[in-house]
């Protein structure tokens, strides 16, 4: 009489692949539904938690019915490895956005002067839900940003102020910054030489068309006294931009302040993401890299 023997059946491994697959889809749905629908952010964050511990179940299943197949021989195997591959995208993220939580200061905004952070043109608005904050930058989130990230400071450059707006401008449109508002002493949306040119006061046509069609004006030699220092340090520009991270589409607040002092621009920038207390070191990592970029723009120009 033959004997057949049944191979036990892991039922935590087959659930452990519907999981994972489930945990897959959620993340690629929300991710898309962000980046390019409506989706809030509050929203992202909340069904991508959800989604992590989904994956997180999934992978516990999966070792479960791995250690079935070693013990007693169960199917399943195939079920768990799938189960494993399927998780792998959102236990990543999960991961990674754990890791920068716990290692970097709880702060969502940052910038290269932490003293005298420029002013928002239009302060940004947002509606948090859950995602809670406090609205008011403290000291002690500044003294936490230099702690974290000492190497983020402003730049200065020993050129002309509209040289170096030229250059801001072009770095920021490579880097996928949306200027939304200027202000300053100059007129950063205009070029000089799109300006109209004045006709001469007196005089019949010919003699207009003699006179040169741009008269250079003398410029007075800097001077190191207070009130000079005070009116140069009057000339600048700012420009306030939005911003969105490439792949999970995070939205963030941009601002650029431009001093000229003497014969040298001094730049500074301001980064702050729109939701939440902690901004996970994205914020940081923007003004480096735009900085980074700006000073490949301005190579051969930039001073101490």
């Amino acid at each position: 009489m033959a004997i057949r023997f049944d191979r036990p059946v892991s039922s935590a491994a087959r659930f452990s692949r519907l999981l994972g697959a489930f945990s897959l889809v959620l993340a690629l749905a929300v991710l898309i539904a962000h980046r390019f629908g409506g989706l809030a952010t509050p929203y992202l964050v909340l069904l991508l938690i959800a989604a992590a511990g989904c994956a997180l179940l999934a992978a516990m299943l999966a070792a479960l019915g791995l250690r079935s197949l070693w013990v007693s021989g169960a199917e399943g195997g195939l079920a768990a490895l799938a189960a494993l591959i399927y998780a792998a995208f959102p236990l990543s993220i999960g991961a990674m956005a754990a890791e920068r939580y716990l290692s970097l200061p709880d702060i969502y905004d940052v910038s290269t002067d932490p003293v005298s952070a420029p002013d928002w043109l239009s302060p940004p608005k947002s509606d948090q839900i859950w995602l809670k904050r406090n609205p008011e930058v403290t000291p002690e989130d500044r003294e936490k940003q230099m702690a974290a990230y000492p190497e983020l400071t402003g730049r200065r450059y020993e050129g002309a102020l509209d040289r170096v707006l030229e250059a801001v401008r072009k770095v920021a449109k490579q880097s996928g910054f949306v200027i939304v508002r200027s202000s300053g002493t100059t007129e950063p949306d205009r070029d000089p030489e799109d300006r109209p040119a004045k006709p001469a006061p007196g005089g019949d046509e010919d003699a207009v068309a003699d006179a040169p069609g741009i008269v250079p004006v003398p410029t007075p030699r800097p001077y190191d006294d207070d009130v000079a220092k005070l009116i140069r340090g009057a000339n600048g520009v700012t420009l306030q931009a939005t911003n969105r991270t490439l792949i999970l589409g995070l939205r963030f607040d941009i601002l650029i302040r431009l001093r000229e002092e003497a014969e040298t621009t001094f730049v500074d920038i301001r980064v702050a993401s729109r939701y939440g207390q902690h901004d996970l070191g994205f914020s940081a990592a923007i003004a480096g890299d735009y900085l980074k970029a700006l000073d490949a723009e301005l190579l051969g120009i930039a001073g101490g």
